[in-house]
């Protein structure tokens, strides 16, 4: 035991490249060597996976990384192993969340990027692995769909039911909807995307987009046309939001929200939504194995420095604070919200792919706080009667707690507020399992008052104009 730890000691401080390359150990020298492929969502591709893919090589001691383009929506990592005097590639192409599977099942790919969950068609193809298990499924980030407009328009909310009146278009002018006398012109995503996949689910509800509207591939490309587009509206992922107006988005009796830090990490925003990477179980490749481990962990930070948000924890102050029930108020009084949400696979009290990750994430932030107070929240869907409402509330908060305390992370406070504090409306299963959640909040030592304390708006990705 003294020799490893001692072992340890003397590796840490040595340069990565002379130490870390034992991945890469069986590389042929002097050679070229294609490491994996990534096939999907245009969401993931465009710039996500390519920042991913440069630094988990500059982990493993690889230097003069550069991007190449092999065609529309295709790029290769090209990168130089000194310790193996090889080049090593990776491959990543971008064509919709559809083609990832596809590519995938076929033995084309190694790792399927989708910006929503696998369809039960395409985990069909899958014979003999189940792709909804945690080695299977892997959540790389959250991302929010902004609804987008040209910046001059006076118009700063809508309603889903709206957005769909827009998108199919029933309603064709600004001024139906509470803005001005003005044509409305509609953009959306090509139909390959998940982008689309989940605006068409969470929003047109499978009714047809309106004949007029044009599409895109990039997401990109889409919101600087919008940007520039007097009347436009479009949808995007957060990250493109670049130059365009983002709209807040309400569901329901759920108050309308802006897409920041907060609401779209704790999956509260409307059409907030979770960024995939599917294996067949854990990658037979090792190189794409050892990927998948580095995106769920350490690759958090480039997720948020492309602009999406990251699963590490943090505490902030939400927006909405004072619209709260007054007894809820009263109980986070000098509290922060952190930013995650627990929540629990369909029809079952376990917990999800992404809940037990975010435990032992929650674990490890409680540890770097210690002597802060934890307080555990569950909520029900309103679909529920008051009774049974607060008490799955509370089991929800309790199953949480319980997590924690295998962990020797014991919550100062557990218990559940109903259905009293909804985020999304009721219609399916999508809305009930959204309100169905557990919030964790902190209360920090010598806490500032909630006036004070930082706010997810300071560090909200969208603005309000």
């Amino acid at each position: 035991m003294r020799f490893l730890l001692i072992a340890s000691f003397i590796l840490s401080f040595l340069p990565a490249s002379l130490w870390a390359d034992e991945l890469f150990s069986d590389i042929p020298a002097g050679q070229y060597q294609h490491l994996f492929r990534i096939d999907g969502s245009n969401t993931i591709g465009a710039a996500l996976a390519p920042a991913l893919a440069e630094a988990w090589m500059k982990s493993h001691g690889v230097s003069n990384i550069e991007r190449m383009s092999l065609a529309e929506n295709e790029t290769r990592i090209v990168g130089f192993h000194s310790g193996r005097n090889a080049h090593v590639l990776v491959d990543i192409a971008a064509h919709g969340s559809g083609t990832g599977f596809t590519a995938v099942s076929k033995g084309l790919s190694d790792i399927a990027a989708a910006s929503r969950p696998v369809k039960a068609k395409e985990a069909a193809l899958f014979r003999g692995v189940d792709l909804s298990s945690a080695t299977s499924e892997h959540i790389v980030g959250i991302d929010g769909l902004a609804i987008i407009t040209e910046p001059s328009l006076p118009v700063r909310s809508l309603t889903v039911d709206q957005l769909k009146s827009i998108f199919t278009g029933e309603v064709s002018d600004w001024s139906e909807v509470g803005g001005p006398s003005l044509p409305i012109s509609v953009f959306a995503r090509d139909d390959k995307s998940g982008t689309w996949d989940s605006f068409n689910h969470m929003v047109l509800k499978k009714a047809p987009l309106v004949e007029s509207a044009q599409r895109f591939e990039s997401n990109d490309e889409l919101s600087d046309v919008v940007s520039r587009t007097r009347g436009a509206i479009g949808f995007v992922g957060l990250a493109s939001v670049r130059q365009a107006k983002v709209l807040a988005v309400s569901a329901g009796e759920a108050e309308a929200l802006l897409p920041n830090q907060l609401t779209v990490a704790t999956e509260d925003y409307a059409l907030s939504r979770r960024l995939y990477m599917y294996t067949q179980g854990r990658s037979a490749n090792r190189y794409a194995a050892d990927f998948i481990d580095f995106v769920t962990s350490e690759g958090q930070k480039q997720v948020a420095a492309v602009g999406f948000v990251s699963q590490d924890i943090m505490a902030l102050t939400p927006d909405n604070v004072s619209s709260l029930p007054e007894y809820v108020r009263d109980q986070v009084a000098g509290a922060q919200r952190l930013s995650v949400n627990f929540r629990f696979k369909d029809g079952s009290a376990s917990l999800d792919n992404k809940a037990r990750r975010d435990i032992a994430r929650l674990v490890e932030y409680a540890r770097q706080h210690e002597g802060a107070e934890v307080l555990v929240y569950g909520h029900a869907s309103d679909g529920d009667d008051f009774n049974r409402a607060g008490l799955l509330s509370r089991h929800r908060a309790m199953a949480v707690s319980r997590a924690l305390k295998q962990a020797y992370v014991y919550p100062d406070e557990v218990d559940g507020f109903g259905a009293d504090v909804p985020v999304a409306r009721i219609e399916g299963n999508d809305g009930r399992n959204k309100n169905s959640r557990v919030e964790v909040w902190i209360r920090l030592p010598n806490a500032l008052p909630q006036s004070m304390a930082g706010s997810a708006t300071e560090s909200s990705i969208a603005g309000t104009d």
